[in-house]
């Protein structure tokens, strides 16, 4: 029977904490999977990890993870990832928005070989002006960039397989990104469709700012799929369109000197310094590219990490054993 893990992250969810309980215990109940609940309370200030811990006293398969503070929604599901040992692992949000009737379609997908499966808020109910249109194009955004063709990148509503969240770093808001981190590994990945309920309790934790950090990764993201074992590839480019359109200013101002001998420095002097400028930032580029190369190929290869290299071992005692 195969075993999954159910992570939820709440911060100020007091009023939401049983209302998702009940249903959620309800569903599992009725699935051939034995499961387990990893509630983690990121930093609440109100009475979300008290009520988490009654339900663990009457709950043997309830685990709950206070963190010291809020770390965010990333850092909370990576506590979750951490704590929870099923083989596969389900994330959902706290906040009644994500409805648990949906996880037997995800559980379906699982059974199908998929390796990661992802919500797709197909009818949201969020605002139109300020949550979905900026999430339609921040999603179109999103698949161009990374590759992945789903419709929905910002739902927490997942379902993954566990080998395959052990290799993947989770920081800033990249809980997003799994499934791009998860493609470059050539992880399987499905979309079904689920519901998006009204929040019933609390106040919404997105704000704008979480957008700007959200652009930020996803440029991350782009750079570690594309670059992250060939840095040089990226910053070598870079640098090479530096240097040579800096030498090319250099040329044209040597021939101008050459042919009509006018004094470059009094005449071209700003022009002379900004083609300095292009060469030496293209050397340091270059160098930054190669500094990256190193990086990656220590990373790949262990071994040398040693600074040395053993051709031959002579024990004597080893060869009288052999002997």
């Amino acid at each position: 029977m195969p075993t999954l893990s159910v992570v939820v992250p709440f911060h100020n969810e007091e009023n939401n904490v049983a209302e998702l309980y009940s249903p959620l215990h309800a569903v599992m109940q009725g699935v051939d999977w034995s499961y387990q609940f990893i509630f983690v309370d990121d930093g609440s200030t109100d009475r979300t990890y008290k009520v988490l811990k009654e339900l663990a006293a009457i709950d043997p398969r309830v685990t709950v993870v206070r963190l010291r503070r809020n770390f965010g929604q990333t850092a909370a599901l990576a506590a979750g990832f951490a704590h929870s040992s099923g083989e596969y692992v389900i994330a959902m949000d706290g906040d009644l928005q994500h409805d648990p009737a949906d996880i037997p379609m995800f559980l379906q997908k699982l059974e199908e070989g998929y390796d990661i499966v992802s919500g797709w808020r197909h009818r949201r109910m969020d605002n139109l002006w300020l949550r979905r249109i900026p999430s339609r194009c921040a999603n179109w955004l999103m698949a161009k960039l990374s590759g992945v063709d789903i419709h929905d990148f910002g739902t927490t509503f997942k379902a993954y397989r566990r080998e395959l969240l052990s290799q993947l770093p989770l920081y800033g808001e990249m809980h997003r990104f799994i499934p791009a981190l998860a493609s470059w590994y050539g992880a399987s990945i499905c979309e079904v469709p689920i519901q998006n309920n009204h929040r019933k309790h609390g106040v919404s934790h997105y704000n704008i700012s979480r957008t700007f950090r959200v652009m930020f990764d996803l440029i991350t993201i782009r750079f570690l799929l594309k670059y992250m074992s060939r840095p040089l590839h990226f910053f070598g480019r870079l640098g090479v369109v530096n240097m040579a359109s800096g030498s090319a200013i250099a040329f044209c101002l040597l021939m101008l000197k050459v042919v009509s001998g006018s004094s470059i420095v009094q005449e071209h002097g700003l022009l002379m310094t900004f083609a300095a400028v292009l060469i030496l930032g293209g050397l340091q580029l270059l160098a930054l590219g190669l500094l990256g190369e190193l990086l990656v190929w220590q990373y790949f290869n262990p071994s040398a990490r040693t600074p040395y290299s053993v051709s031959q071992v002579l024990d004597v005692n080893t060869v009288m054993s052999v002997g």
